[in-house]
């Protein structure tokens, strides 16, 4: 099995939410009486920086981007595959607004929980508990690797990071149809779409990439995660 650790600012993340696993039948029905499910168009907004928090939402189907926005610069923190949550940040009571906004990259479902409900069940279930802590750990050592990764790496290793990223984590192949556009990917890379074309092109040529229309397929994976390694 790859070591997806090696690429540590990666975006997507890794912690998929097992804590519903450790719910008792009576919680489970607790959870379903006091939650509904929502489809999200492709770059409809989920949550808004500022809003008041008043569900906990699970990933059921889908991706989504966490981000700052001052309303003139993005900062992507981190994506969201299937099977995370958004807005566990926010499940102490005295800490009841969103601290970054959600977007869907492509058509997604989310079930909203009461997060009253959630809050409950933490307080009276100590494995769920555990559980909620060991993804905020999670979530916050990504974080911080993301900022080490934005300030140290050059621009070949956060792409390679990137493509690793994908790969690995979203699509579990090496050849992948891309949901972002050039500019949401130069986003998450913290590049100019310009710089981000150039490369991709140039990655290309080198023979670590091949790209036809939409598709991605790594042709030299180890080459790449030196590339990320070396940042």
């Amino acid at each position: 099995m790859r070591n997806t650790n090696l690429y540590t600012g990666c975006t997507i993340g890794q912690h998929v939410s097992n804590c519903f696993d450790k719910l008792t039948s009576e919680e489970i029905k607790l959870i379903d009486a006091n939650s509904v499910n929502i489809k999200y168009k492709k770059h409809e907004i989920i949550c808004k920086q500022g809003g008041l928090v008043t569900q906990l939402m699970f990933m059921k189907k889908g991706l989504a981007k966490v981000y700052l926005d001052d309303g003139v610069n993005t900062l992507v923190l981190k994506i969201i595959p299937t099977g995370n949550l958004l807005g566990l940040a926010s499940i102490s009571e005295e800490n009841n607004v969103f601290q970054y906004s959600a977007m869907a990259y492509i058509d997604s479902e989310i079930k909203q929980i009461d997060i009253q409900i959630i809050r409950q069940i933490i307080r009276q279930n100590s494995e769920f508990a555990k559980d909620v802590i060991d993804i905020l750990s999670s979530n916050s050592v990504q974080i911080y690797n993301r900022f080490f990764c934005f300030t140290h790496k050059q621009c070949f290793g956060k792409l390679a990071d990137i493509i690793l990223c994908l790969s690995d984590r979203i699509f579990s192949t090496t050849q992948f149809e891309l949901p972002l556009s050039r500019r949401e990917m130069g986003e998450l890379s913290g590049m100019s779409t310009e710089t981000l074309i150039r490369l991709l092109k140039k990655f290309v040529e080198d023979g670590l990439i091949s790209i036809e229309g939409k598709t991605i397929t790594v042709l030299d994976y180890e080459r790449l995660k030196n590339i990320s390694e070396k940042g």
